[in-house]
């Protein structure tokens, strides 16, 4: 019997793959065509993803027929994985993926049904938040589920010039329970944290604008779901402050909107944009796994 190799040597021994990169649309966006993951990367075809991610900031991978796993392994390609702290949705045998589904079984929900409730990027509050996240879908509704993604490069690169010197130096505070209760009381999917789940998500200071660590580029990092604050202003010039970033970073010319496709798995950057959940009916079944890649601290 053939011993089985560990994935990085599977990926030194695997083939090229004959794939496309298209854009998808001016703003941001590519969908990536022809390739399988259910099969090791080459370091050339790696590199060439890596690039395109780098490029577009949101990936689209047609037609994955993956397992869990193969998830997995292919999201660690890019760093260590993060665990989301509402450990109830985590899939069963693959810690590393977070459930995201409106679907209840017995009453309970089987996943976190109002992800992406909030303009926001993933696991900013923590101290290093995520480099990126991987969206494969499961099961899809017939209607709605679209995911929307708003450029934050751009929307920096847009900003007045006076506003930009005024946010250069500031930073502010990102907490994961900033609108936790908010959404607790109007769905099933938020738990009473416990006290050990509190401590894991204690507030962060960021800067308001980040240079993403491999590119240089400056991007907006504030989001309505996780920034409460900038740090030294008074409560009313804050929140006017972060009241004006939040509208002009979701402007539709710095949006991509992803209507998903069966089997589709979605890569995006969170240190270069934002996401928002448009919203499934409630009648009809959404499913999709999520992992989540580590980042470095803001800078």
């Amino acid at each position: 019997m053939a011993a089985v190799l560990p994935t990085a040597d599977l990926a030194a021994h695997a083939r090229p793959q004959d794939f496309e990169i298209l854009s998808l649309a001016e703003s941001l966006g590519a969908q990536v065509v022809g390739l399988d993951l259910s099969q090791p990367l080459n370091a050339q075809d790696f590199a060439r993803i890596h690039r395109a991610h780098l490029d577009h900031h949101v990936l689209v991978f047609r037609d994955q027929r993956i397992t869990p796993q193969q998830q997995v392994d292919f999201s660690r390609r890019f760093g260590p994985l993060q665990i989301h702290v509402l450990k109830n949705f985590l899939l069963a045998g693959n810690p590393e993926i977070l459930v995201v589904s409106n679907i209840l079984e017995n009453g309970q929900p089987i996943g976190l049904g109002d992800a992406g409730h909030f303009w926001h990027s993933d696991l900013s509050y923590k101290e290093a938040p995520s480099l990126g996240s991987l969206l494969h879908a499961q099961e899809l509704p017939a209607e709605g589920g679209d995911t929307l993604f708003a450029n934050q490069h751009t929307a920096y690169d847009a900003l007045p010039e006076a506003l930009k010197e005024r946010i250069a130096p500031l930073k502010a505070e990102h907490t994961y329970l900033a609108k936790y209760e908010e959404l607790r009381a109007r769905s099933p999917w938020r738990p009473k944290l416990t006290d050990e789940q509190v401590k894991e998500v204690q507030a962060v200071i960021h800067p308001v604008v980040r240079t993403h660590p491999e590119t240089g580029r400056k991007a907006l990092f504030v989001s309505e779901h996780f920034t409460t604050r900038i740090v030294g202003l008074a409560e009313d010039e804050s929140q006017a402050l972060l009241e004006e970033l939040f509208a002009l970073s979701e402007k539709p010319e710095h949006l991509y909107r992803h209507a998903w496709l069966p089997h589709d798995m979605v890569f995006w950057d969170n240190r270069s944009v934002m996401h928002l959940a448009a919203g499934t009916p409630d009648h009809l079944r959404r499913k999709l796994y999520r992992t989540t890649v580590e980042g470095d601290t803001p800078f």
